[in-house]
């Protein structure tokens, strides 16, 4: 039977081009590393590992080598810059990675960083003296250390490869680096216009001690990862001198809206939009067509040294206010961003340079600091209700909150960022059906009212539809008024409790399947009780009395909002009953100081809410 090769990878075929392996004819292999191999013969597997530091380790990758699968290897930057270098009509500047085998293999061979490492897992995020002390020493000791002459010899070989005195840039890219929920942009270094194999070699003994700048540690601790798991690859890549550089956003980083893209330009490179030297042009680009354009006032630029590293340049004073990019350039590159963007299949952050007329790409990573929307995939604009707000539960919901909250709603609930959301875009596009639904969520909340007008003044964002009252919709088509009558309070309550009584004497009797069959089934009971067609109407008729009290009473008596007041008093307002009860909590507690003070210093200490109990 012939070998058959289960998995591989590029490093892997490197490696073995520089050895010979004689492999047994039965036997099925798999490549595990580039540095292991594991034998599965007919009897029993057997394993052979190249030495990991060993000379069949690759320790530098091409672009062209490896993909964005493989951040684990080359960081972020890096296997977005290797998926980036893969897209036809995307443009990226050559280069290579060195992996992070490469700076494990410093790290180890450091076991005083080991005992720098111990010290930081015990530092909080806002030890910032302590974090800085730490962050010097880890940092000399990396910088300092010697680069191994196999590694060495690689790097410079590639470097020679691409072009032995061309200029350079070598970047920074972390395994914790643009990810989809955390960036570390800028938290990292990145050198330009570095020019010659010694500088080079500098300067990626730079880039490794640059994971532990005093930024990168405390996000790191903010945002809970390890720092013995985050490791640093560095990206080499050829620099180009461009006319302008600087910022694509696919969707807008200020209203969040995916529609349209924002371009930041500036003369020269990229360092000075990056640095906030320069103030920023800045164009929008919605359907193919600018829609705003805010041309700065650009009095500096940032070039490259003739011998390496960069200065700074004063702009000749005709060239100061005139736009960086013309109509036509901006649409281009805006549409750029949409290829890269259907490529990912997120919103984009993406750093370009123009040279002669065309438009390179250095770096793609998503944003992630947009607010998540709802995943459709029908093309049309959406209006989405924050449930959370509706009941002033603004905080994201656990888990298991939301899938109560979708099982017992009439209405559909669409997950994002941890909320649940109404899409009330149907009712918004009906004349009438619109006028309700700000109305109704007006008075509950005047700015969710405010902001459904907005949309709605607009004119172009939702299309109008004939009156029709969509299935399912959530307010706007309120039930009818009844007369008041509170001995239908009293049934709906009695029925809640009979109803409550039974779940309580069955739910003990089941266990394992038969118990979350039960509880299934019980959610059912509770849609019904929840639902009642007498609960809607109950509540829009004490709704309706409410605002006509309201009214009456602030032209009768001159009080605001009288009414809320008074149904503070009335029987099973639990809302009431919750705070007498807190009332009664508090005066237990208050003979107590030490408790007292805890209380006032919570929010202030930082406790969190996982903690709250076994701290206090």
């Amino acid at each position: 039977m012939m070998s058959r090769l289960v998995r591989s990878d590029s490093a892997w075929n490197r490696a073995s081009a520089r050895s010979s392996w004689t492999l047994p004819p039965s036997t099925l292999y798999t490549v595990v590393r580039p540095h292991e191999i594991r034998f599965c013969g007919p009897y029993s597997p057997v394993e052979i590992r190249i030495d990991r530091w060993g000379s069949g380790m690759s320790y530098v990758l091409d672009f062209q080598e490896t993909d964005r699968s493989q951040g684990a290897v080359i960081g972020g930057k890096g296997a977005n810059l290797a998926e980036l270098s893969r897209l036809d009509g995307i443009d990226v500047p050559d280069g290579f990675c060195v992996t992070t085998d490469a700076f494990r293999r410093v790290m180890a061979e450091k076991p005083e960083i080991d005992d720098l490492l111990e010290q930081l897992s015990h530092v909080g995020p806002d030890d910032r003296d302590v974090i800085r002390v730490l962050s010097v020493q880890i940092r000399r000791v990396i910088e300092e250390s010697d680069i191994p002459d196999d590694l060495a010899t690689e790097i410079v070989r590639s470097v020679t490869r691409l072009g032995e005195h061309a200029a350079f840039a070598v970047r920074s890219s972390a395994t914790a680096e643009d990810l989809p929920t955390a960036s570390f942009a800028g938290q990292q270094d990145t050198y330009l216009n570095v020019v010659g194999a010694v500088a080079i070699l500098r300067h990626v003994s730079r880039c490794w001690g640059s994971l532990f700048t005093e930024r990168a540690i405390a996000y790191r601790l903010k945002n809970g990862f390890d720092h013995r798991k985050v490791h640093m690859a560095v990206v080499v890549q050829r620099l180009v001198f461009p006319q302008a550089s600087g910022i694509l956003f696919t969707a807008d980083p200020v209203t969040s809206d995916r529609t349209v893209a924002t371009v930041d330009a500036g003369f020269g490179l990229g360092e000075a939009l990056v640095s906030g030297l320069v103030n920023a042009d800045v164009y929008k680009v919605r359907d193919g067509a600018v829609v705003d354009k805010t041309v700065a006032r650009k009095q500096r630029a940032v070039r490259a040294a003739p011998k390496g590293g960069t200065y700074i340049q004063e702009i000749e004073p005709e060239w100061q206010n005139r736009p960086v990019l013309t109509d036509a350039q901006i649409v281009r590159l805006a549409q750029v961003g949409r290829d890269i963007e259907a490529h990912f299949g997120c919103p984009q952050d993406i750093e370009w340079c123009l040279v002669d007329d065309g438009f390179l790409i250095v770096q793609s990573r998503p944003i992630t600091t947009l607010f998540p929307i709802p995943a459709v995939d029908d093309g049309e604009n959406h209006v989405y209700v924050s449930v959370g707000h509706q009941q002033m539960m603004t905080d994201p919901m656990k888990p298991l909150g939301i899938s109560v909250w979708q099982l017992t709603s009439p209405a559909p609930m669409r997950e994002a960022g941890g909320r649940l959301f109404v899409d009330v875009t149907q009712r918004l596009a009906s004349p009438a059906g619109s006028a309700a639904l700000v109305e109704t969520l007006g008075k509950s909340d005047p700015l969710i009212g405010d902001a459904l007008q907005t949309v709605l003044d607009r004119g172009d964002f939702i299309r109008s539809s004939a009156d029709e009252v969509p299935v399912g919709a959530p307010a706007g088509g309120a039930p009818a008024l009844i007369d008041p009558d509170p001995a239908i309070v009293a049934e709906l309550i009695a029925g809640s409790e009979v109803s409550l009584a039974a779940m309580k004497r069955d739910i003990v009797t089941k266990s394992g399947s038969e118990l979350l069959d039960f509880i299934e089934a019980d959610i059912q009971e509770l849609r019904r009780i929840l639902f009642d067609p007498r609960s809607g109407q109950v509540i829009t008729t004490a709704m309706e009395a409410t605002g006509w009290l309201n009214d009456r009473l602030r032209e009768w008596l001159g009080e605001k909002n009288a009414a809320d007041t008074l149904t503070q008093s009335v029987p099973h307002n639990v809302t009431s009953e919750m705070g007498l009860a807190l009332l009664d909590v508090a005066d237990a507690l208050r003979p107590h100081p030490d408790v007292v003070a805890f209380l006032r210093h919570v929010e202030h200490a930082g406790i969190e809410d996982e903690r709250f109990l076994d701290e206090l």
